[in-house]
């Protein structure tokens, strides 16, 4: 584990594998480098390219520096960027493929971009999802009552409330209510969780924009709308996967289009 300083003084923690082109993997909600997708990316890639696994601030090894600022996660990024040696490819999951597109339209050097669900959902639902979301997370954050919010999210996703009920009695749910607050974080990545149409619009870097044929319909049209305002990039969805995507489908996909 190696550490990076980024603009407002946080310390974030990555690690760095392989070798050939850099490649900055970005995780999304409640995932970081010890709990999440990204290692099983990371060894899926790093024959091809020096790939950078990272815990973004909040999460893991990396610090915070409050108040917290989307413009300070993409500081982070920039950080990484620069000790990948000043341009890098980016693929993010989710809240982190989000990150990923403000990140480029912010003016990071990643000089091409492969975004898996980015969840701009709320376009099919006139923002009513976004909003009382919101309103619940805010709340149960504010009152230091962790878990709460982290169960409204796996129910925000789609998971069965006994489901959810199931897991809080489980030892890793501590984990869980670790992160908790950076769930606030990924909510001000989505915004309202519509597509930031001005920040597709700026993006001027081959992208490639990918959802699982699996996955809901409300997603994959967030997908789809996501590809379309930004300029040239290519939509494609891949067969059997959901939002809990396997690296065994979906690293060759990305190999092929950083290569």
């Amino acid at each position: 584990m190696t550490t990076v300083t980024s603009t407002d003084g946080t310390t974030i923690a990555y690690e760095r594998s392989g070798s050939g082109p850099p490649l900055i993997l970005i995780d999304g909600a409640m995932c970081y480098r010890g709990s999440g997708p990204m290692r099983g990316f990371a060894d899926a890639l790093q024959n091809s390219f020096t790939v950078y696994a990272y815990d973004r601030r909040g999460r893991g090894e990396s610090g915070d520096t409050l108040p917290y600022a989307v413009e300070r996660e993409v500081d982070d990024l920039r950080a990484l960027v620069t000790e990948a040696g000043g341009s890098a490819y980016g693929f993010g999951i989710s809240s982190g493929a989000a990150l990923l597109l403000r990140a480029a339209a912010a003016g990071v050097d990643f000089t091409r971009l492969a975004l898996f669900e980015p969840p701009f959902i709320s376009e099919t639902d006139g923002g009513e999802w976004s909003r009382a979301y919101t309103v619940g997370l805010d709340e149960a954050l504010a009152a230091g009552r962790d878990g709460d919010a982290i169960a409204l999210f796996m129910t925000s996703i789609g998971m069965p409330p006994e489901a959810v009920a199931g897991l809080r009695g489980q030892p890793f749910w501590p984990v869980f209510e670790a992160v908790a607050p950076t769930l606030a974080y990924d909510n001000a990545v989505l915004g309202d969780a519509a597509v930031p149409r001005a920040a597709a619009a700026a993006i001027a870097v081959p992208t490639l924009v990918v959802a699982g044929a699996a996955s809901p319909d409300n997603l994959r049209a967030a997908v789809k709308a996501t590809a379309a305002a930004v300029p040239g990039a290519t939509h494609r969805e891949l067969p059997d996967q959901t939002h809990d995507v396997s690296p065994d489908a979906l690293a060759p996909v990305l190999r092929e289009f950083f290569s």
